[in-house]
């Protein structure tokens, strides 16, 4: 199943194999092709290259070869393919050369010149009976420099030509020239023998619409509107090829035009669409199927380009022309008076609908079925379209709208089709005053709940939320109350979905949805590991899981257990932020540690909790910044085991732990408790370093009168006491063999927040003092149990007898240690008084002088 922003089209596995080697290009429209395929069936689908992850190593010896092939020989090669295209037919060994000159082409980064005779030879092949022959041809012209004076002399109305007119574009001018030559095509009524080249005009009018839209006039516009009315509403009926109607006189005169059929076999009763069915189809049914699959584009293109409402489009056949008209179809003549750009707009409008009814249909086939979950992608995405240009519309487009998300909410496998549904309520229910919420129960708790593991899905719903961002957090509620049902999406597929989420967290954090979704953050190790035992108990195979026994799995259909894991696979926000029992849960997952799907979810982590942490000081307020930092504090110690990962994490833990305590210093003696009670565990000083490091050097340099006035002597003390109980126990303490040994960087944090709270209460000075003289004896008589490198108690000590220096002058102490802001954040290069600025602004002038 391969996927656009058109429609959607599964594909064979040959089918498959055949599209990655030569991407067709007369049956591509902006992604979106009509093909036929066997018994003459109409299918509108998605032809893709697919981009593998890395080429293989023989891919890659063949661009290698390509890039460094000699000139001597690339010349003699030219001279070898010269000759087999002047014989009068063309072998294998035509078609091989051909490819490989492709390749030594395209693998090489400039454009390059081929001999001017070689050249002359391959502009016949585009117009080759052979469409092996016009493809390679193209492809090859297109990868180099047109001889000089000759940049237009492909004159052959095929696809090819046409493409390589295209690319060979230079300017404005040229583009302008080449929309002029398509749209005279179309705008002459050509003769049957001629009318095959209107096919492959489409195809270079929708990429040109692509890139360069602004190249079509207003009269252009108005022209190409006309036909895409012709060909969506005015088709034959009839099937392309005449057949026989049977029995003994039997010729040319008895042969009977056969109406087209529907997907389900019966006689079609109204207009012709890419859902009608024959043997054979004409020239005008291939520019219904064309115009489908570029009238989105159109639309949202050139929605907004005046029409004048003066045209009137006299040469507008009837209304009825032959056909049976259905109460879908069925309109006022008034429409034929209305102009071009309204007039499309209607037909585009009955088009869907009438797609919509004959979705309805019991397909033959299983490759039908699909073909009609596309169009009613396609269709809904239309109807959505022309409804957001003429508001009038959607009060005749909600009822078929609603019966149609009715009858498919129910069936999850129209999963993909219910998420342009779920866009047109978004767009236009508060216009129709409908009520949507069934419509989001669907989309926020079902779509993630029961197919996380479905990729296309997961990339359309994602892809959703962030089109929709802006509305869906100021109108639905229930997207920012669904974060733990989205987060399975990562959970399941982190690297294939981190971007998206990159682009959504900043959405989902909110004063009431932070602590929980910190909490999520953490835990998506742990849903991921829940989510793989979920679909183990369905018999699902899991490459996880190896063909062992799992503990896990068996904890996982405990009804002790089940608890907690029915906590992690909630669908919405409200059960509480986290669980009391995390550590018996991480116990359960241990041997998850090691499944490739739990380390990738883990490596996503911590680039969200940087996003995480960078929004929630933007939204939040000092009360819960507060509530952050003790989840913090408290979930540094509560992380599943997993390699590296409670390493990462205490990193980004310590960065903003330390950037909270800047933004607002007041936290530190609001929170002071629990910080101490933290930074005099000893045990936090061996297995939570960076963490530790951090809360130290916060205490050291936030308790101050300066920050915050209720910052107290006491408090100081307090503070100064439990610092230097741990600092003793750590540096006269020999650890056990085998064990830890304090970080140097540890031992410094602790001796530098000493002294800064010494320096701002004198009376606690000679005891650092004293504590920095004995260190200073002790390191003089050898090595330390406690420091395994001279080199790092050599550093240890030195920083000691700075500290000891400056604390036996205390009023420099405290100027050097507990500087004032406007030292801290110098303004020198905007202080008028200075001459640095001049100086600035001299240097400033000389680096942009050329």
């Amino acid at each position: 199943m391969y996927m656009t922003e058109h429609c959607t089209f599964t594909l064979k596995e040959t089918e498959l194999k055949s599209c990655h080697v030569i991407l067709r290009q007369d049956l591509f429209i902006d992604r979106t092709v009509c093909f036929p395929a066997l018994k003459g069936r109409v299918y509108l689908g998605v032809i893709l290259t697919p981009t593998p992850k890395m080429y293989s190593h023989g891919s890659e010896s063949l661009i290698k070869q390509a890039r460094e092939i000699q000139d001597s020989e690339l010349q003699k090669f030219y001279s070898r393919l010269l000759k087999l295209l002047k014989a009068k037919e063309f072998g294998h060994e035509t078609m091989d050369s051909l490819q490989r000159l492709h390749l030594i082409l395209s693998a090489n980064k400039y454009t390059k010149t081929l001999p001017a005779e070689l050249q002359r030879k391959l502009s016949p092949l585009l117009s080759s009976p052979s469409e092996q022959l016009q493809v390679l041809s193209t492809a090859v012209l297109r990868e180099t420099l047109p001889l000089p004076g000759e940049e237009q002399i492909y004159n052959q109305e095929n696809i090819h030509s046409y493409s390589l007119l295209l690319s060979q574009c230079s300017s404005r001018t040229e583009l302008s020239s080449l929309c002029t030559r398509l749209l005279r095509s179309l705008e002459n009524r050509q003769s049957e023998n001629q009318s095959s080249s209107l096919t492959h005009i489409l195809p270079i009018l929708n990429t040109i619409l692509t890139h360069s839209p602004e190249r079509l006039t207003e009269d252009q516009v108005t022209l190409l509107s006309k036909k895409l009315v012709d060909w969506l509403r005015y088709a034959s009926i009839t099937q392309g090829g005449a057949v026989s109607s049977g029995g003994f006189f039997t010729g040319p005169r008895s042969r009977q035009p056969v109406p087209i059929a529907e997907l389900d076999g019966t006689v079609s009763g109204d207009f012709f669409t890419v859902l009608c069915v024959g043997q054979g189809f004409t020239e005008d049914q291939w520019m219904n199927v064309y115009s489908f699959s570029m009238l989105r584009h159109w639309l949202l293109t050139f929605h907004s380009v005046p029409s004048s409402v003066s045209l009137s489009d006299t040469d507008d056949r009837s209304e009825v022309d032959g056909s049976v008209v259905s109460m879908v179809s069925a309109t006022s003549s008034s429409s034929r008076l209305l102009p071009p750009k309204e007039r499309l707009r209607e037909k585009a409008f009955q088009y869907c609908l009438r797609l919509i009814e004959q979705c309805d249909r019991k397909a033959q086939k299983k490759s039908d079925t699909e073909l009609q979950k596309a169009c009613l992608v396609e269709a809904v995405c239309i109807l959505d379209c022309v409804c957001t240009e003429d508001s009038s519309l959607v009060y005749r487009t909600f009822p078929c709208v609603k019966a149609l998300f009715g009858r498919l909410s129910s069936d999850l496998t129209f999963a993909r089709v219910l998420l342009p549904i779920a866009q047109f309520y978004l767009n236009h229910g508060e216009i129709a005053a409908v009520d949507c919420d069934s419509v989001w129960q669907l989309v926020f708790s079902q779509f993630p709940a029961e197919l996380f593991n479905d990729p296309f899905l997961a990339y359309e719903l994602l892809r959703f939320l962030r089109l929709n961002v802006e509305n869906l957090q100021l109108r639905v509620p229930q997207y920012t109350h669904s974060f733990p049902n989205l987060l399975k999406f990562l959970a399941w597929d982190g690297p294939a979905v981190v971007d998206d989420f990159v682009d959504l967290l900043p959405s989902l954090v909110t004063v009431d949805t932070a602590v929980e979704l910190l909490h999520a953050l953490l835990d998506l190790p742990c849903l991921s590991a829940t989510l793989i035992l979920q679909l183990r108990t369905t018999s699902t195979p899991i490459a996880e899981a190896c063909g062992r026994g799992l503990l896990s799995l068996d904890a996982f259909r405990s009804p002790s257990f089940r608890g907690l894991f029915l906590y992690l696979l909630r669908t919405e926000t409200g059960s509480g932020d986290t669980i009391d029992r995390l550590s018996t849960l991480h116990e359960l997952l241990t041997e998850a540690s090691d499944w490739p799907r739990v380390v990738q979810c883990a490596q996503t982590v911590p680039v969200l909790l940087h996003i995480f942490f960078n929004t929630v000081v933007k939204v939040g307020d000092v009360k819960l910044l507060a509530h952050l930092m003790l989840v913090m504090l408290e979930r540094s110690s509560l992380l599943l085991k997993l390699p590296t990962y409670t390493t990462e994490i205490h990193r980004v833990f310590s960065c903003h732990l330390l950037r909270l305590c800047k933004l607002h210093p007041s936290l530190v003696v609001d929170q002071s408790h629990d910080l101490l009670e933290f930074a005099g565990t000893t045990a936090n000083a061996y297995s939570k370093e960076e963490v530790y490091t951090h809360v130290v050097w916060a205490l050291g340099d936030n308790l101050s009168v300066s920050c915050d006035s209720r910052c107290s002597v006491k408090l100081i003390t307090s503070c100064f006491e439990t610092l230097e109980a741990v600092l003793f126990e750590v540096t006269s303490s020999a650890p056990l063999p085998g064990a830890a040994r304090p970080a140097p960087r540890v031992i410094t944090s602790l001796m530098s927040a000493l002294a800064k709270l010494a320096s701002r209460s004198h009376d606690l000075i000679p005891r650092v003092s004293l504590f920095l003289s004995k260190l200073r004896t002790v390191a003089r008589g050898g090595p330390v149990p406690w420091c395994s490198s001279g080199e790092d108690l050599s550093a240890i000590v030195t920083r000691g007898e700075e500290l000891w220096s400056l604390l036996k002058t205390p009023g420099v102490a405290q100027s050097v240690l507990s500087p004032a802001a406007h030292t801290t954040t110098p303004r020198w290069h905007q202080d008028t008084n200075l001459s640095l600025p001049l100086q600035l602004r001299t240097l400033t002038s000389l680096t942009h002088t050329r």
